[in-house]
């Protein structure tokens, strides 16, 4: 391995710490930077009519030539979901195992402004990468999606480690087993810094076995004689394989609802990482023709988030699925901290249909990652100078740092850090540098970006209060309002039996329109202000509410005509263009003769 002459180590979270998911992190070595995943995560409750939220890469801009180059660890929406937007700026070669790139490059290809852009590697656990001196290798672990890798950057300072998402499982098999002797070597060599995954700091016991929980799936299929109606994430290959394979041995076809899906599956039955039985698989008009016990319908939603879907399904807004009586609707995911508000909804809304409710979660332990003694296990695998931990809420990197206490690692080497703090390395010591401003960029359907906290309280106001407009005319000129102030409420009060408060609010308005038209100064800008300020302060002493209010204020005589007498204009204009007719004619004549 090539021997180079560090000058300095930077490390900056752009996501994925002090919150679920987003997972996104530069490594700048020898004036590279090196990014450690490219995620978006769910948006929380407060974030209203907001799909997700991707990292804040703007710092980046200003360095585009130093990125050497996107390391995925895997293929789940917090690990790949912001590549897109990321490949919008940045033009970089992109880095994953064979499954994580066809799941990558999906993602990609259904965006207008990148779907061709081509520039994807394939890697593996022996793969190394040289980058003028920065050796760049990887590791197998173990996730709920095959092909899971760490990464690890090489320095003549030690090796900067980063887990990805990884938990230890035994009974793992071919594509999903992590191998402890690759781990070990990497600790043998010697570790700078460990990145770990914290999601599961909080799991004190011992996370369920894969092989147990096919089990218990394959159960629940077994004892429930109607319907089932399973909830899973898209891109959980594990979990749909299980799925799968109870259907088929309990005698039960399934049926796939979500965009996402088919083409995740197709995508993994070529590359072998799934094996769907023959005839299994239906349509949904086949469906129509089986017996209730002899049916499972698999929806994972958009962007492989199954709670959504499942809730568009129990207010029966989804077109193709209705729950009934006799159906039992199994959700085989764990939601993220962020979706817990929305699971409870959620269930509540599938009991109100009339349908069973079961949660995998309230039986098992199925998380995909690593709980305390997993997490303590790879620390001594590691046996890092100094612990970054990452991928959870402040009090999962809390619970982390006292884990790495208990083996050894003194509390002043671990770094809680927050989206935008620089970790810097010098003279062989890390040390919280710098900060540069990292924010979140929220997207809104085709929007990227455009949606600001102002837009955001906006939202939220006229959820909780509702909108207040207010419509009047008024004459400049005249210094008279013309109409009376008309009042629209929606959201606010039930007009009907608040018909004296809106009296009153015509009246303020009037007031206060009529005071700044006897100014000697009339400004717009003033006058609707007035009219939003004076009316909340009315509104909320009245109602305690603080609705959203929209003045609407008109004006007439804005262009006054000039005093002419039409008739007398038209007549004068007829005989100017007579007369530049007739110029014309002579002008042509005088021509002819002249040539």
């Amino acid at each position: 391995m090539k021997e180079f002459k560090l000058s300095k180590i930077n490390v900056i979270p752009f996501g994925g710490v002090r919150e679920n998911g987003k997972n996104m992190y530069a490594v700048e070595i020898n004036e590279q930077i090196f990014i450690l995943d490219c995620g978006l995560k769910y948006p929380e409750n407060e974030l209203m009519g907001i799909d997700f939220v991707i990292p804040d890469w703007s710092y980046l801009l200003d360095h585009k030539d130093q990125i050497a180059g996107v390391f995925l660890t895997q293929g789940h929406a917090d690990s790949i979901g912001a590549l897109p937007y990321f490949l919008m700026d940045f033009r970089v070669p992109v880095f994953g195992s064979e499954l994580t790139i066809e799941l990558a490059k999906l993602a990609v290809k259904n965006n207008k402004q990148v779907k061709k852009f081509n520039d994807f590697h394939v890697v593996d656990p022996d793969t190394e990468i040289d980058f003028d001196g920065v050796v760049v290798t990887f590791f197998s672990t173990t996730h709920t999606i095959p092909q899971t890798l760490g990464i690890v950057l090489h320095t003549d300072e030690g090796n900067i480690v980063y887990t990805g998402d990884f938990k230890f499982d035994q009974t793992a098999r071919g594509d999903y087993r992590t191998d402890l002797s690759q781990l070990a070597k990497i600790g043998d060599e010697g570790v700078l810094l460990l990145m770990s995954d914290s999601a599961g700091a909080g799991i004190t016991g011992a996370s369920t076995k894969e092989k147990d929980i096919a089990e218990y799936i394959r159960d629940t299929f077994d004892n429930y004689t109607g319907r089932i109606v399973v909830g899973s994430v898209a891109s959980n290959i594990m979990r749909v394989q299980q799925i799968l394979d109870a259907a088929e041995k309990t005698g039960r076809k399934v049926v796939l609802s979500g965009s996402d899906i088919e083409q995740i599956i197709d995508t993994a039955m070529k590359l072998g990482e799934i094996k769907v039985p023959d005839n299994t698989l239906i349509s949904m008009d086949e469906a129509t023709n089986l017996e209730p016990n002899e049916i499972v319908i698999l929806v994972t939603g958009r962007m492989g988030e199954p709670l959504k879907a499942l809730n568009d399904i129990a207010n029966g807004d989804d077109p193709d699925v209705q729950l009934g009586e006799n159906d039992l609707a199994f959700i085989t995911t764990t939601p993220s901290y962020a979706m817990e508000t929305m699971e409870q909804k959620v269930t509540d809304a599938l009991y109100r249909a009339g349908a069973d409710v079961k949660f995998i979660s309230q039986d098992l332990n199925p998380s995909g990652h690593a709980n305390q003694n997993d997490e303590q296990l790879m620390l001594n695998f590691m046996r890092p100078k100094y612990l970054m931990p990452i991928q959870g809420e402040y009090r999962l990197l809390d619970q982390h740092a006292l884990l790495a206490e208990e083996v050894g690692i003194p509390r002043e080497n671990v770094f809680i850090v927050n989206k935008g703090d620089v970790l810097s390395l010098k003279d062989g010591e890390f040390y919280l540098g710098d900060h540069v401003e990292v924010g979140n960029t929220m997207i809104d359907g085709t929007g990227i970006g455009d949606i600001g906290n102002i837009v955001l309280r906006d939202r939220r106001i006229l959820s909780e209060d509702g909108i207040f407009v207010v419509v009047a005319t008024i004459d400049r000129k005249n210094k008279k309002i013309v109409t009376r102030p008309q009042i629209t409420s929606r959201g606010f009060v039930f007009v009907k039996t608040n018909r004296e408060l809106m009296k009153q609010s015509a009246d303020l308005v009037e007031k206060v329109i009529q005071e700044d038209l006897d100014q000697k100064e009339f400004d717009w800008s003033h006058l609707k202000q007035n009219v939003r300020d004076k009316l909340n302060r009315f509104l909320f002493n009245q109602t305690k509410r603080h609705p959203v209010i929209l003045p609407v204020i008109m004006e007439i005589n804005q262009h006054p005509k000039k005093k002419n007498h039409s008739k007398k204009k038209d007549e004068n204009s007829e005989k100017t263009n007579s007369k530049q007719r007739s110029g014309r004619g002579r002008g042509r004549k005088n021509n002819r003769q002249i040539n």
